[in-house]
């Protein structure tokens, strides 16, 4: 494959556009001589054959490890690619008022949503003494410290750890892409996803963002469907029907109503349970292709850290972002009622415990920073598989520098 990449060309990141801002000591210290950025393309990648030295055994094309020359001369233009992307990202945040911070990855909590399994460790005092840690699920709870401490507009590209987790668009330990915009509605959230799918797209030339067959035009603005509508379109069911207007659910309704057109129910099945299917496997399968969609308004009961609609309170200001089919983003209007989120948690803890038999603690330190924060909104974006959209990758470990060794096989 040929890439074309717009790459920065000093170090304050100042150029994404061309070379007439650069700074002319380095001008074209990335393109190999050439004078424009459109004259610069990545080449495609070469196959090197192995060396045969004495002493050292032949590789083969049989499960390759990544770091052999013939598997990662077929990544690097993905490598490379992911490199100009991120490059130019942060020259949109820097451009756009962001501080980029950096939060630490033990946690005392990695995070309390029930299926999302952490990696746990400890941490030893001086006498040997042991506390549980965690790997952090997501930056969230350190990011939003920040805000509490009077950051206003924050950007963290962070490593971020989920367990029993991988597959060509899941791997244990992959990079989360966070945003926050202290005082702004989550609306603005969404011409921000559209800025960058963009971006994404035209840093390495490509006119479409695409994943096994499917395309999504990035420069177009995207489709916004509520998840109600979604429901009733893709699946014919009023999801309403089965939601008070205080926001409580009825199992035994949305249970009917899946029997109704066909899908199946489990006697187990909490509301959630029927909820989460139906998505899954009815409107999922149909977002973001030719444009990107956002679904929009969760129910409350699907808030996580989100605060009800002032609108509707049976919704929450929450959005997810597709493309191809491929879940991009999640985004909230960010709730700063700490009541409410601790019982959130615990909720979401004894959902855990039923399910799969344990649970995590609850970050108090970040609860009472929630109880202080300012009305802010944020984005969590998966950045490989953005970068997966935007060069054509198949599979996540194409876009790793680095990826985790199998294991468990």
């Amino acid at each position: 494959m040929t890439l074309t990449i717009r790459l920065p060309c000093n170090a304050a990141f100042c150029v994404v556009e061309g070379l007439s801002k650069c700074s002319p000591r380095r001008s074209n210290c990335l393109l190999g001589g050439a004078t424009t950025l459109n004259q610069w393309k990545l080449p495609p990648p070469t196959r090197l054959a192995p060396r045969r030295k004495l002493g050292m055994k032949p590789t083969t094309s049989k499960a390759s490890p990544w770091w052999t020359r013939n598997v990662h001369a077929d990544r690097r233009p993905f490598l490379i690619g992911r490199n100009a992307i991120q490059a130019a990202m942060r020259v949109f945040f820097a451009r756009n008022d962001f501080i980029e911070v950096d939060t630490a990855t033990l946690q005392v909590s990695p995070g309390n949503e029930a299926h999302l399994h952490a990696f746990r460790t400890e941490g030893l005092t001086t006498d040997g003494r042991a506390s549980p840690l965690y790997l952090h699920t997501s930056p969230e709870f350190a990011c939003k410290k920040l805000l509490a401490a009077g950051e206003e507009r924050i950007a963290c590209f962070a490593h971020v750890y989920r367990n029993r987790e991988r597959g060509p668009l899941h791997h244990p330990e992959f990079t989360m892409l966070e945003w926050y915009r202290a005082g702004e509605n989550y609306e603005t959230l969404m011409a921000d996803c559209s800025a960058l799918l963009a971006l994404a797209a035209e840093t390495v030339g490509a006119k479409k963002l695409t994943y096994r067959g499917a395309e999504t035009d990035p420069f177009l603005q995207p489709e916004r469907i509520s998840v109600a509508a979604a429901f009733e379109c893709y699946a014919g069911i009023d999801l309403f029907a089965s939601i008070g207007l205080d926001g409580s659910t009825d199992r035994e309704r949305l249970a009917a109503d899946m029997r109704r057109v066909g899908i199946r129910v489990a006697d187990d099945d909490l509301w959630q349970d029927l909820f989460s299917r139906v998505l899954v496997e009815k409107v999922e399968p149909n977002l973001g292709f030719g444009r990107a969609t956002i679904l929009d308004e969760y129910p409350v009961s699907e808030a996580a850290l989100a605060r009800p609609s002032a609108a509707d309170h049976r919704v929450a200001e929450r959005f997810e972002l597709y493309a191809c089919g491929v879940e991009l983003a999640n985004a909230f209007g960010e709730l700063t009622n700490a009541g409410e989120q601790r019982r959130r948690f615990e909720i979401e803890m004894a959902e855990k415990q039923r399910v799969y038999g344990e649970t995590y603690p609850l970050d108090e330190d970040f609860l009472a920073a929630l109880a202080v924060m300012p009305e802010a909104s944020g984005i969590a974006l998966g950045f490989d598989r953005l970068v997966m959209l935007a060069t054509g990758a198949s599979r996540i470990e194409q876009v790793l520098w680095a990826p985790v060794t199998e294991y468990g096989a």
